[in-house]
């Protein structure tokens, strides 16, 4: 169905191709995951297949790609519409309608395709995804999982022969994920779609593959085989993998089921031991090689609670987003809101950084209200990293918004570079934002808010589009600013990042916190919440294989 005959790429003013040596086959009929670490060429691979490369990044492409026969070459992306269904990262840069309804019909309707079938199809896709109860609902009003659904959905009513789908659960909550992953499974094996797709999020979809694609990197041609096979030496692997290699088990398991039949030695070998507990302790000096802030400038002094909500109410348009919501924040501390999609995360973050109005209730940070603080003066009590970074980025180069950073912060300057270059030494001051990527975005994003050295930091999906290789580099950041003093509260679906990296885990439901606790008490009780080593060790309570790589080493 797909063919690669041995493409490259290479886009203007780039010495190098973004991928190189790409030669496999597609089968009709199967899903096919691709992998590899950041910065490989993935989202070029399969812009290769819609024909958006080259035909709208602009670039030179050598080889060929064949889509059920067609050659993008010579095929234009709305030459393939009616057999290429394509989502990327971004969802939003898909919508062109306001409600959710009109935008699973656009597609049909720019196919031409009779009222009748495109109302049929519309219900379907409602069902299938879980978006009956959203049909109505204006898009802007969605939260960031559920545009996601809604941009699945808008290229699944067309009826695609292949759909390709770029970190299509980046963005959506453990059970939304699921639900998504079995969609395809169903359109793969009950109407023969080809599927082929990117997910940093290996642990949520591998078992689903029927083959793996895995580019290396630089200097290593992409080769296609069995999940197992592939795993067993790629650079990039999920906790349940990684957790088998250190055991030795073989062949290495691709699911918590299989791991969990071959763990019983593991288990008596960690029997009697326990995971360290985390406790987020007194703000103390981070080590010199990992401080951010130089000796003598401190992070400015905050005092018992960082945060206070007390009662807190928000609605917005007809939804009520939270209510009767209370939660602290020490400092030094690091709590994960954990929920489904739509639970209230993200508003109950707005609300920290002043950009909703409470319908009732209380929000302090600091001494501040910050709905009637100054933006200027809120940036040195609270920054937020929003979903998308970019939200927070509109100079033409990286010097330009380090710059702006300083002078927003009332910073001496350089202070902005400064910190960049601590997080991301490798990014030069010419370089575009939007040539960044998302790993790199979101550092820089991290260091323009850092700049002001808020005593509490917000990060909305921190690690949607990193791999795992980037989401260690920042929980290494992260845990080096609790230690500096600061006050963590990430909103996020990554059960892992929150295993890793949480003191606290507060769990969301309707706008109303149902658990509040330490994060191995609350996640190992959830079933949809547990890491993977949870699952997989359960009932001893270790959290992530670095637990039980020193645990063993002990």
């Amino acid at each position: 169905m797909i063919r690669f005959e041995n493409v490259s790429v290479t886009y203007d003013g780039m010495a190098e191709p973004a991928v190189h040596g790409v030669d496999f086959e597609v089968p009709e009929g199967e899903l096919v995951l691709l992998v590899g670490p950041s910065g490989v060429g993935k989202s070029t691979v399969l812009g290769a297949v819609s024909g958006l490369v080259p035909h709208f990044t602009g670039g030179t492409l050598h080889g060929r790609v064949t889509v059920a026969g067609r050659d993008t070459r010579t095929h234009k992306p709305r030459e393939l519409a009616d057999v290429v269904g394509t989502v990327g990262q971004d969802p939003l840069s898909h919508f062109v309608t306001d409600t959710v309804e009109d935008e699973l019909a656009y597609g049909m309707e720019s196919l031409g395709l009779p009222p009748d079938v495109m109302r049929r199809r519309v219900e379907e896709t409602l069902d299938l995804l879980g978006l009956a109860g959203l049909r109505d609902r204006p898009i802007a009003t969605l939260s960031g999982g559920q545009r996601q659904r809604v941009a699945i959905g808008s290229v699944l009513t067309p009826h695609p022969r292949v759909l390709v789908l770029d970190e299509p659960t980046s963005a959506l909550d453990p059970a939304a994920a699921e639900e998504v992953l079995a969609v395809l499974q169903r359109l793969v094996h009950d109407l023969g779609t080809t599927v082929l797709l990117a997910e940093h999020r290996l642990e949520r979809v591998v078992q689903y593959a029927d083959r793996v694609a895995l580019l290396p990197g630089p200097g290593e041609r992409p080769w296609l085989g069995g999940p197992s096979e592939v795993m067993a030496v790629s650079p990039v692997c999920p906790p349940v993998v990684d957790l088998g290699r250190l055991a030795g088990w073989s062949p290495l398991p691709l699911t918590v089921r299989d791991a969990r039949r071959a763990a019983g030695p593991l288990r008596d070998r960690l029997a009697g031991g326990r995971p360290p507990a985390r406790e987020p302790g007194p703000p103390a000096p981070a080590p010199a090689a990992r401080r951010l802030f130089p000796r003598g400038k401190p992070a400015a002094p905050a005092p018992a609670h960082v945060a206070e909500v007390r009662s807190l109410a928000v609605r917005r348009d007809r939804v009520q987003a939270l209510r009767h919501v209370d939660l602290t924040v020490a400092p030094g501390e690091t709590i994960a809101l954990m929920g489904r999609n739509g639970a209230g995360k993200s508003t109950l973050l707005s609300a920290l950084v002043g950009l909703v109005v409470p319908s009732s209730g209380s929000v302090r940070t600091g001494d501040a209200v910050p709905h009637r603080t100054r933006p200027r003066d809120l940036v040195r009590r609270v920054g937020l990293v929003p979903q998308e970074p970019r939200d927070l980025l509109y100079a033409d180069t990286v010097a330009a918004e380090c710059a702006a950073a300083d002078g927003d912060a009332g910073a001496e300057p350089g202070t902005c570079r400064a910190l960049l270059t601590e997080l991301l030494p490798s990014v030069a001051d010419e370089t575009h934002p939007r040539d960044l990527s998302e790993g790199q975005r979101l550092t820089l994003a991290l260091a323009v808010v850092l700049t002001a050295r808020p005593p509490l930091l917000l990060l909305d999906e921190p690690t949607r589009g990193l791999d795992y290789a980037a989401k260690a580099r920042l929980v290494t950041i992260l845990r080096g600013l609790a230690a500096e003093g600061h006050a963590i509260v990430m909103a996020t679906h990554d059960v892992e990042l929150a295993a890793e990296l949480a003191h606290r885990v507060v769990l969301l439901a309707e706008g109303e916190v149902i658990a509040d606790g330490p994060a191995a008490e609350v996640v190992v009780a959830s079933p949809s919440f547990a890491p993977q080593v949870a699952k997989i060790l359960a009932p001893q309570q270790w959290l992530t294989v670095s637990q039980v790589r020193e645990a063993l080493d002990r």
